[in-house]
């Protein structure tokens, strides 16, 4: 029975997570908004500008860090559990790291145990969903709307009321701290 309890966790987490997985960025170099340093040398980056963007990879490769660009742009996944946003409270707004394209509120988010920051609800007018087969899976997965980056994926396993797991990338994702909050 342990074995078999034992699969069934691993083929959960594995649902999440894809094979290639981007080196571990440093986590020491957190700053008090905890954006990606990607987003201050970002000509494209703005939470303001909602117009779609079309900027090659090449460009992209150019601007963004390694990790960063190994996630959003090629649609890896960083390993379960690393990500600074995974076991994270703080109420704020997250955004694209590669657009800065607003994508969530923190009151969506929600702990789900599967190694990756897990939201409920999605800014409507933020994500935009992609069919998924890679790795002989079918997902669905999640892009922002704006610069078409990789975000994660979005399962039908999540809690009321939408019943939705948007299981993000944290290198993926810039979090701004409401002002009360900052404050404090």
């Amino acid at each position: 029975m342990k074995p078999l309890v034992f699969l069934l966790f691993c083929i959960s987490m594995q649902m999440c997570s894809q094979v290639k997985q981007p080196q571990k960025s440093n986590s020491t170099e957190k700053s008090k908004s905890m954006e990606n340093s990607t987003s201050k040398n970002n000509p494209y980056y703005s939470r303001t500008d909602h117009t779609k963007l079309n900027v090659p990879n090449s460009e992209w490769k150019k601007i963004l860090s390694p990790e960063v660009y190994a996630v959003s742009r090629e649609a890896e996944t960083e390993r379960p559990g690393t990500g600074k946003y995974n076991n994270f409270d703080a109420l704020g707004e997250y955004y694209c790291a590669v657009c800065g394209n607003h994508l969530f509120r923190s009151d969506s988010k929600f702990s789900s145990t599967c190694g990756w920051p897990s939201f409920f609800e999605a800014e409507k007018d933020g994500v935009i969903y992609k069919r998924d087969s890679t790795y002989g899976m079918e997902r669905t997965e999640v892009l922002c709307k704006r610069c078409d980056s990789h975000l994660g994926h979005v399962f039908n396993d999540g809690p009321p009321p939408t019943g939705t797991r948007f299981c993000m990338n944290s290198v993926s994702l810039d979090f701004v701290a409401d002002s009360k909050t900052a404050a404090k």
